[in-house]
């Protein structure tokens, strides 16, 4: 691994390109530099004692552990000390306002998956950063296709950071010895079409029909219409159902249903699927709602929750297809009617 890019000689070179390039080259400096931290108190179980505790509910109710405050406070700590205009996090109720004359705002989920730190699961911090605009409370409700970098860090048997400067995704693997990020992967591509599916079956009695219909395609297998067998995945952690899907393809779905608290999705759209639907995308992969792409929403609040179909390109657009389908559309509106109803032959 010695001979291999260092991730800091790999910005000095972005950071010439374009206009943003040295701002943003120092944001994803940073957030290297905390990820490092968080990786080396991980590794170390220094927050095996406290993975367990929960601190009470973040600024959107979600359960809030020691360990996200903590990485909270590592990254934040290591970003407010480059020149960005603003600053949003899962743990902050509001984004902060840090130099209205900096050129970029940067968007983090600290630590992706934390509810999997007691049973020693992949966890992960992504991050999303965008150009500053004129009017600073703007900064995150751009489109996810202004964004100008995106990427996540994984805490797990390795720590990889999975890097998007707008021209394709790279892979760089911690390199404990020297302390630092070492180029692994360049130019990761992802499979068109895939055998793999990841979805919490549990729930499929919530689910609408046209999540419905492609899970049983799936399940039907080499006897369906998708011709092929499939395995199932479900991990619970974005960042580690990401990274399986960058390394070997796969499909992975966490649509909208029929819960209390689901109906528009459950993944943050700033913070969570528009930083990793830029990743999909450059990656030869997509990212849907399953009605429309990720990129092109923009967030109306900082915590907005959205639908996530994610991955290889085939799968995602069978997803958007069976959403497209008047018979399926016709069984949510009017069910004895559709395509499984009471009066249909």
């Amino acid at each position: 691994m010695t001979g291999q890019l260092r991730l800091d000689d790999y910005l000095q070179r972005y950071s010439e390109t374009a206009p943003h390039a040295l701002a943003v080259a120092a944001a994803v400096d940073a957030i290297a530099s905390a990820a490092i931290e968080i990786a080396d108190l991980t590794g170390t179980g220094q927050f095996a004692d406290a993975s367990g505790l929960t601190t009470g509910r973040n600024s959107d109710g979600d359960l809030q552990r020691d360990l996200d405050v903590q990485a909270d406070a590592i990254i934040r700590r290591c970003l407010l000390r480059q020149p960005i205009a603003a600053l949003a996090s899962e743990e902050m109720r509001e984004p902060q306002i840090v130099d209205r004359q900096a050129k970029i705002c940067v968007a983090i989920d600290p630590l992706d998956g934390s509810s999997n730190i007691d049973i020693n699961m992949t966890v992960g911090t992504i991050f999303s950063i965008l150009p500053a605009p004129d009017d600073l409370g703007l900064a995150f409700h751009q489109r996810g296709t202004a964004q100008l970098a995106a990427g996540f860090v994984t805490y797990g048997p390795q720590t990889s950071l999975v890097l998007t400067l707008g021209d394709g995704v790279d892979i760089f693997t911690y390199d404990r010895a020297a302390k630092c990020f070492r180029l692994a992967r360049r130019g990761v591509q992802i499979p068109e079409t895939s055998e793999e599916f990841a979805i919490n079956v549990s729930n499929r009695r919530h689910w609408d029909p046209p999540v419905r219909a492609f899970i049983d395609e799936c399940l039907a297998g080499i006897d369906g219409p998708a011709n092929r067998n499939f395995n199932m995945r479900w991990i619970g952690s974005l960042v580690a159902e990401a990274y399986r899907i960058l390394t070997r393809g796969g499909v992975f779905l966490y649509p909208s249903d029929a819960r209390p608290g689901y109906g528009d999705g459950r993944l943050r759209l700033t913070y969570e699927a528009h930083p990793i639907a830029f990743i999909m995308e450059q990656a030869g992969g997509a990212a849907s709602t399953g009605r429309e792409r990720i990129l092109d929403l923009a967030a109306h609040n900082l915590h907005q929750r959205v639908p996530l179909v994610m991955g290889s390109s085939h799968e995602v657009r069978r997803v958007e297809e069976l959403h497209c389908d008047p018979l399926l559309i016709a069984s949510v509106s009017a069910p004895l009617f559709a395509r499984r109803g009471f009066f249909r032959l």
